[in-house]
């Protein structure tokens, strides 16, 4: 015997008020509802894998330069000490530290691995 309805399953996703509202402009500009406006973006996306062993380095190293810089900010208004060329040379380096990471990204990027089933 055949079911009189297909059998679904329901599954509640909490999104903020800005993200919703865009959904929801995104929605209305396609004629639709919300439900099938996502439903559609949701069923024909191709997910994209990164494998981030080859960034995890760079990511950590950023991490390590973030609490430093904290670390010198917090003692340079303890002290209400600290010199021009120092920032100037932390800030190059951290401009060469963000040009590697988004020159390794874009590499990743470019050579996407596929998804897995």
């Amino acid at each position: 015997m055949a079911r009189k309805y297909k059998q679904v399953h329901r599954k509640e996703n909490d999104f903020d008020i800005k993200d919703w509202e865009k959904i929801e402009r995104r929605a209305e500009a396609c004629h639709t509802t919300t439900t099938k406006y996502l439903r559609q973006v949701i069923m024909n996306a191709e997910p994209t894998f990164y494998d981030m062993k080859e960034v995890a380095p760079l990511l950590n190293g950023m991490r390590i330069i973030s609490s430093n810089i904290n670390q010198i900010a917090k003692k340079a208004n303890e002290t209400n000490n600290i010199y021009a060329a120092d920032v100037e040379k932390l800030h190059k380096e951290v401009e060469n530290l963000s040009l590697t990471l988004n020159q390794s990204l874009y590499i990743l990027r470019s050579t996407k691995a596929s998804p897995t089933s």
